[in-house]
């Protein structure tokens, strides 16, 4: 596998792209690594400062389904945004502002975890989130779309996430044998390592094509929205409705993998504004037992990305895989809903193995449908389907799960919500199964947002 992946990333063009790579590798790792190793304290330390001695707290759960939709509403117009300047200024620019942002939440409850700082915390991870969350997985992926030729794109994109489901396991791993204060601060110096490594050792790409070695669509392609040549800015900064519209019109395999990744996502927003308070009131799960079911679903995830994707897709294709995912993490949504012993979350955390084949495979049949200097933004406009998902999903999913586990519930059933979220998943399934692996588009011109195909 590692010999494939350096024959990828170093296509046509000598040791610097695979060093690139490398580097984004590098940087996703430490990354995702300072975000993971929070998480399973994060339940704890919300309760302790707004409900402390208890074991269930509506107030801590719609605190955080709001922090989670507003993190979709900055995020629904910051990643196309920061998407398409970096079709313009280079990936490397870009990064920095999600890297940054990044650290200033973690310092805060790394220096205290009183109420006080907490509230404090609360409202700087709220902007942060707004001008930051998606956007480095986001541009992550439009620079692995600029460094590898289309047919080994899905395989990457796999690796990539593979690099990001083993920060999870690491992360998780720390946050198992780490006290809660020391964990804060661990996770604030990686944040800064991460950024200073990204600007010092990561190479930037070139998404206008300049220096592309291997063109993403044959020749003749065209971008799939084209830019006013009148317009008397240097290029459109934020894509409009109609752009997104006219990207959705142009491919209807891209418009139907829209669809299912609204629909996972919005199922996945779900999941984390309601699995671990429903773990917490259910079975008086804790931190140490958060950070062993996400080192399971981690290290089965790591080693399907890393070793399973590139296998997976060329044999069977992006198409299959993402039905297969939606499948299996449907199923295990309904019997987490179910849970009747404690063991049964723990049991379930296995099938977490095929649902990741969803969204690197999603990513990669939508970068197939545009052109090179549009990489930056098609990742940013899934990301802001994703994003609007987010904000959806804690407005309904937040009060339902706060119902439910209270004493006011209409009937006894402290896993409805998560019913609920199985539901979306199975329709998300029934839409995959619609999604025709098609040929890359080639638009030769889109005008009034119309757009006119041409099959390559």
């Amino acid at each position: 596998m590692a010999e494939g992946l350096t024959t990828t990333t170093t296509t046509g063009g000598g040791g610097g792209e695979g060093g690139g790579l490398r580097h984004l590798f590098v940087t996703m790792f430490l990354t995702c690594f300072g975000g993971v190793i929070v998480i399973p304290a994060m339940t704890d330390v919300t309760m302790a400062a707004l409900c402390p001695g208890q074991d269930q707290c509506s107030l801590a759960i719609y605190l955080t389904g709001f922090q989670n939709a507003m993190a979709g509403v900055g995020s629904v117009v910051m990643t196309p945004l920061i998407g398409n300047l970096s079709d313009r200024y280079g990936r490397k620019a870009l990064l920095t502002l999600p890297l940054f942002v990044s650290v200033i939440p973690q310092a805060i409850l790394a220096y205290s975890r009183s109420t006080n700082f907490f509230y404090a915390y609360y409202v700087v991870k709220i902007l942060a989130a707004m001008a930051g969350e998606g956007s480095f997985h986001c541009l992550a992926l439009a620079y692995v779309a600029d460094k590898v030729p289309e047919g080994k794109r899905g395989s990457t994109f796999g690796v990539l996430a593979g690099v990001a489901s083993a920060s999870f396991v690491g992360g998780t791993l720390a946050a198992r044998f780490l006290p809660t204060a020391l964990t804060f601060q661990v996770a604030a110096v990686f944040s800064m390592i991460a950024l200073v490594y990204m600007r010092i050792f990561l190479q930037d790409s070139e998404p206008a094509g300049g220096g592309m070695r291997q063109p993403l669509l044959k020749e003749g392609v065209e971008p799939c929205v084209q830019q006013c040549e009148g317009d008397s800015r240097t290029f459109k900064k934020l894509p409009s409705v109609g752009d997104i519209i006219s990207m959705l019109k142009c491919s209807p395999t891209f418009s139907q993998a829209a669809v299912v990744l609204f629909l996972i996502s919005l199922a996945d927003g779900g999941l984390m504004a309601s699995l671990l308070y429903f773990l917490k009131a259910r079975f008086q799960f804790n931190k140490n037992q958060f950070a062993d079911l996400m080192m399971i679903m981690g290290i089965g995830a790591t080693l399907t990305q890393i070793f399973l994707t590139p296998i997976l897709v060329p044999a069977i294709g992006e198409v299959k895989l993402i039905t297969m995912g939606l499948l299996s993490s449907c199923i295990s949504t309904f019997l987490y809903s179910v849970s009747w012993a404690g063991w049964v979350p723990y049991a379930l955390s296995g099938c977490s193995v095929f649902g990741v084949f969803v969204r690197p495979s999603i990513c990669s049949i939508a970068s197939k449908q545009v052109g090179a200097t549009e990489q930056g933004m098609v990742q940013g406009c899934l990301s802001g389907i994703s994003s609007l998902a987010n904000i959806i999903s804690p407005l309904i999913f937040s009060p339902l799960t706060a119902l439910f586990l209270s004493d006011e519930a209409p009937f006894y059933f402290p896993g409805f919500s998560l019913m609920c979220l199985g539901l979306a998943m199975m329709v998300a399934f029934f839409q995959s199964l619609m999604i025709e692996a098609v040929p890359p588009i080639a638009v030769s011109k889109i005008s009034s947002n119309r757009c006119t195909e041409t099959l390559v």
